[in-house]
């Protein structure tokens, strides 16, 4: 399906976008590598929102009111957007994962409304981008959720649930809808080459990700041995202080 265009977007959107002022707020991006360790190549680079003081994602956002979620989870896409381009991600063959915050979007096709017109004005490819949603996130509606995704898909956008194993709603939102990728939650993968029930586990997912036709990506790997259990068990995206760090307004290298 065509994105409609961003005027569009703005007539037929709901009232609160369209109503909903941009704002500033004092943060940036770094960005973390999801490899591809089959090929040595970054499937995606992760966003991920900082303090102009260096503050870590937790703090900013708890920083931030709950009159103003809208316009952060807006400034985060833009800033997003805007820092990929500058740094030429797009050129790297690579996806921009950007995390979203479901309780932000009053109505999908009108809230993605600026990032499109950022994706445009700074020459993104929109199908570069992917949405990354929380499992561990309280969401207000479960509906809601599952229209935003299909939405979002139908768009052309890549979707993933974050933090898949670390709350209680993961298998839950799989029969809701299917996503393009689930990203492990670290708890899962962490010394997975010398626990037997981690691999298990991680076995078990992987093989009904195969069944739905989702992908499987890890986070959180720190170790040539857990990423070399993760492959041996088919996962062969992989993200964590093992390839790179995230580095602020920059593109790290990738550790062989």
């Amino acid at each position: 399906m065509p994105l409609p265009e961003p005027e569009t977007l703005a007539r037929d959107g709901c009232a609160a976008c369209a109503a909903s002022p941009a704002r500033d707020f004092a943060i940036t991006m770094a960005f973390q590598p999801i490899v591809d360790v089959a090929t040595g190549r970054p499937f995606a680079y992760e966003a991920l929102v900082r303090g102009l003081d260096g503050s870590g994602a937790g703090a900013v956002i708890a920083g931030v009111g709950r009159d103003a979620i809208y316009a952060f989870d807006q400034a985060c896409r833009v800033k997003a957007i805007t820092l990929a381009a500058e740094l030429g991600l797009a050129d790297t063959g690579a996806l921009l994962s950007i995390n979203f915050l479901p309780n932000a979007v009053y109505e999908p096709r009108a809230c993605i409304r600026r990032t499109l017109v950022a994706a445009r004005r700074h020459d993104f490819p929109l199908d570069r981008l992917m949405f990354e949603l929380s499992e561990a996130e309280r969401l207000a509606d479960d509906d809601h959720l599952a229209r935003i995704v299909r939405e979002y898909r139908s768009m052309g956008f890549t979707t993933a649930i974050d933090d898949f194993g670390a709350g209680h709603s993961g298998l839950a939102l799989l029969a809701r809808f299917r996503p393009d990728l689930v990203k492990l939650d670290m708890q899962l993968v962490r010394d997975i080459d010398g626990d037997p029930a981690r691999r298990a586990i991680v076995r078990g997912v992987v093989s009904m990700m195969r069944e739905l036709g989702v992908r499987v990506v890890a986070e959180g790997i720190e170790t040539r041995a857990e990423s070399e259990a993760l492959a041996t068990l088919g996962v062969t995206l992989q993200q964590g202080y093992r390839f790179a760090r995230p580095a602020v307004a920059a593109l790290p290298a990738i550790a062989a």
